[in-house]
């Protein structure tokens, strides 16, 4: 499956009321750590079918990583049926993100 990019416009579609898991990857391009982990989390969206992964920029998003108290990034948070259920902040690698899914 595709990343999808979160937007204000799309949040509430492909966030909230999704059907699947939802992977939410809070980014910016001029972050290190986040450039570090964006091939584990492109190989998750490939790989992982029962899962949605979407990138939220917090540069041209802001409104929607204040709603998430991101402090730092990267920041991972996982959504089931709209709920919070798992987040980590900080690189990590592929393994340790599969984790936050279960």
């Amino acid at each position: 499956m595709a990343i999808t990019v979160i937007t204000g416009e799309n949040f509430q579609a492909e966030v909230l009321e999704s059907k699947l898991p939802v992977l939410l990857d809070f980014w910016a391009p001029w972050c290190g750590p986040c450039r570090l982990i964006m091939p584990a989390v492109e190989e998750i969206a490939a790989q992982e079918a029962g899962v949605k992964v979407c990138k939220v920029n917090v540069d041209e998003e802001p409104d929607i990583a204040r709603r998430f108290g991101i402090m730092s990034i990267p920041t991972l948070i996982v959504l089931k049926n709209g709920k919070v259920t798992n987040q980590a902040s900080g690189a990590r690698p592929k393994e340790k993100i599969l984790e936050l899914l279960k």
